[in-house]
């Protein structure tokens, strides 16, 4: 079974992905991660993050998905994506960035099928 890539390092504007690299928002998955492009689904701050966001880490094998808010809290999360993941018995945490990375490292740490969208900045 392929573990979620830890985060190496989360300050304000850069993530430090094991086996990634540096880049300032992250998907993240068992087994990998790319940089997240919200232009792709056309995701701003509000409404915030969409089904379409979520669908890839899906398709790697997430169990759990951790959500981040940003740095001050100005992405929001549509109500239509956590209704997405719960269809699909996908657990669903939203928080604040650091905090988010924290929960996101100590899942992948403890082998759990963890994926999630990190944005480093707002």
């Amino acid at each position: 079974m392929a573990h979620s890539p830890r985060i190496l390092h989360l300050a304000w504007g850069v993530l430090d992905i094991e086996g990634l690299g540096k880049g300032r928002d992250f998907k993240l998955w068992p087994g990998g991660g790319r940089p997240w492009d919200w232009s792709e689904t056309g995701t701003h701050h509000d409404p915030g993050i969409q089904p379409a966001d979520v669908e890839e880490l899906l398709e790697h094998g997430a169990e759990i998905v951790i959500l981040t808010r940003g740095m001050h809290l100005v992405l929001k999360t549509m109500p239509e994506t956590e209704d997405y993941l719960r269809q699909r018995g996908v657990a669903c945490e939203i928080l604040e960035t650091r905090e988010a990375g924290d929960r996101y490292n100590a899942l992948a740490a403890e082998g759990r099928r963890v994926g999630g969208l990190f944005h480093s900045t707002c």
